[in-house]
């Protein structure tokens, strides 16, 4: 058995009532919004920020969902499939998960307003069944991808970056949707009690590792969708990059930066940055750094009784990091 389906065993029945309920949610009186959204709709992907909704409410509340875990669960696949939506847009993406994207497909202005109006529904499935503290736990993601995205770009102008500075982004930008997930499964079913803050944190910490795994596909030898190098070619600043350039030589760190700055088309420097990186011990550097995310987050599930939920949620979070793609 995959994976994904073993971590999906004891939410299985949940899963499929909420793909019925998520459909509901984007229906439109519009015909050209129906038709997109089913496109949307059938070519998902994984669904583990869903997984991730059910997974702690279950956990933590003797195996028992309630809607709101339901509207928890579609409010951030609204919100999520909305910046996607929006980030191919910005990247000039024509490809997500291996189809078309939407405005490949239909033009930029069409797919704009598809993600305000699935950004739109979600907050209004909140607003209409008065789920406040839901929508607030999104409003804050919203706010800080947003932050994270233009953060990085601000420092990938310069090139200046810190590790504190990579973690803020990638705090920001990745872990705050997974953050956002598991502090809404516990908020649908335990609303205001301590345990949304913690599940927040569990969230957070396996959002970083995600990233730091994301990072290291870069330099990788695996074909997973995205070229290796390609962090390089658009000048984003990674932890194995981040670390070996505050710990080379001056000349070392001219000649990288130099490198990234211009000469990112480059296809032979990009290899021998690559090289460079590896060389002078970067990939184990995030690795441990990973790992270290990883341990944190399980320490985090060691109050719970055990249960098919919390052995879900440590599969997934071994998932995370051993992950081919």
């Amino acid at each position: 058995m995959k994976i994904t389906e073993q971590i999906k065993q004891p939410i299985a029945y949940e899963m499929e009532l909420f793909e019925q309920k998520f459909q509901l949610s984007m229906a439109s009186k519009v015909a050209l919004l129906n038709r997109i959204t089913h496109y949307i709709v059938n070519r998902k992907g994984k669904q583990m920020r869903p997984m991730f909704v059910f997974l702690v409410a279950k956990m933590m509340n003797n195996g028992e969902v309630s809607e709101r875990t339901y509207r928890g669960a579609s409010v951030i696949e609204l919100i999520h499939t909305a910046t996607l939506v929006h980030d191919d847009v910005v990247d000039d993406s024509n490809r997500r998960r291996g189809f078309f994207s939407i405005n490949a497909l239909w033009k930029n202005k069409i797919a704009v307003l598809i993600g305000d109006y699935l950004l739109s529904k979600g907050l209004l499935l909140s607003i209409d069944n008065n789920d406040f503290d839901l929508l607030k736990i999104i409003s804050v993601a919203v706010r800080e991808m947003s932050e994270g995205e233009l953060l990085q770009i601000e420092k990938a102008r310069q090139l200046d970056i810190t590790e504190e500075v990579y973690y803020d982004i990638i705090r920001q930008k990745t872990a705050t949707l997974i953050a956002a997930c598991c502090s809404l499964g516990a908020a649908s079913v335990k609303p205001n009690s301590p345990e949304v803050e913690t599940m927040r944190k569990f969230g957070e910490l396996i959002g970083m590792a995600f990233q730091i795994k994301d990072d290291l596909f870069d330099y990788g030898e695996e074909k997973i969708g995205k070229p290796t190098g390609i962090d390089i070619k658009e000048q984003k600043m990674t932890l194995p990059l981040i670390h070996v350039l505050n710990n080379c030589s001056k000349k070392e760190k001219s000649w990288l930066i130099n490198s990234v700055k211009n000469h990112n088309k480059n296809k032979k420097r990009v290899k021998e940055v690559i090289a460079f990186v590896k060389t002078k011990g970067g990939l184990e550097y995030a690795v441990s750094k990973m790992k270290n995310f990883q341990a944190e987050a399980l320490t985090l599930l060691d109050s719970y009784p055990e249960s098919p939920y919390k052995s879900s949620l440590k599969l997934m979070v071994d998932y995370v990091i051993d992950r081919k793609k």
